[in-house]
């Protein structure tokens, strides 16, 4: 499973509504290959759930996400930052044992 904050789902919902998308476009998390510690997380709207995909809901927010990315992503918050350290969506991973300075990428 994966949650989100609220700060998170806040800001989610006025992204969703400042590029136009409709409440049918729910959020897709995924890993890929990349970064500088290995993995690096994948954020987007997608209104399509493929065939491999599990969908969770959490305060009102739809989140798909692959089975393959599901193993390194089970248990993660997504949280919003908008702090003096930096601006965006953050990734509270469970299953990281390593992480760069940027917080995009990580290793398991």
């Amino acid at each position: 499973m994966i949650s989100i904050t609220d700060k998170a789902r806040n800001k989610i919902v006025e992204i969703r509504n400042q590029e136009g998308k409709t409440e049918n476009h729910h959020i897709r998390v995924s890993v890929k290959g990349g970064g500088c510690s290995g993995l690096m997380y994948d954020l987007n709207f997608d209104d399509a759930s493929l065939p491999n995909d599990r969908v969770f809901e959490d305060k009102g927010v739809k989140i798909m996400v692959d089975k393959k990315s599901l193993l390194y992503l089970a248990g993660t918050t997504l949280d919003f930052s908008d702090g003096l350290n930096g601006k965006g969506f953050q990734f509270i991973n469970p299953n990281a044992s390593r992480t760069c300075g940027c917080g995009e990428s990580f290793a398991v």
